[in-house]
């Protein structure tokens, strides 16, 4: 080989190189996010058992508007959580959600003081347990009682701030 050629060659092996550098990089950094804990919410039953969901937080108006209206399917330990920036009756509806539900309302304590089981899909109607509450549980209708969970049990966060909840 010429050295002419060895020169056209080494330009395309820097811009080679340079493309494997990114994909690693930005490989890395996809692993490193996928890595992070996701945010979960913990129950501790009062038979002795803890049984714990992979949580999306709802903690602005916006998203606590939306909920998981539209959502045809959840993962069986998947939910979604809405903070409150105070504790006070909270009120839901099950306005366009096709799946049914259990509600499970959570005080300042971080102890469960009600539950809606399997909520009708699509319902306009309100429902409470009329009991304050600063936390709200979404999770598949039916796994509430399936996991032995009641009123009384503990509940705790991870991977999520409870503080800075807009109004």
């Amino acid at each position: 080989m010429s050295p002419r050629s060895l020169r056209r060659i080494s330009p395309d092996k820097a811009w080679l190189r340079r493309f494997i550098l990114l994909v690693t990089g930005l490989v890395t950094i996809g692993s490193a996010a996928a890595c992070e804990a996701q945010p979960r919410v913990v129950i501790s039953t009062q038979s002795g058992s803890e049984v714990a969901f992979h949580v999306e937080v709802a903690d602005t108006p916006a998203k606590r508007e939306l909920g998981l209206q539209y959502r045809k399917e959840l993962g069986i330990d998947r939910g979604m959580i809405f903070l409150f920036a105070a504790e006070a009756p909270q009120t839901f509806w099950m306005k366009n959600t096709p799946i049914s539900l259990d509600m499970i309302f959570i005080n300042r304590d971080r102890k469960i003081v009600g539950i809606i089981e399997q909520t009708v899909p699509y319902s306009l109607e309100s429902r409470s347990v009329g009991v304050p509450s600063q936390y709200v549980l979404e999770i598949n209708g039916g796994l509430a009682n399936r996991h032995g969970i009641r009123s009384g049990d503990r509940v705790r966060f991870e991977g999520m701030p409870t503080d800075g909840v807009r109004e």
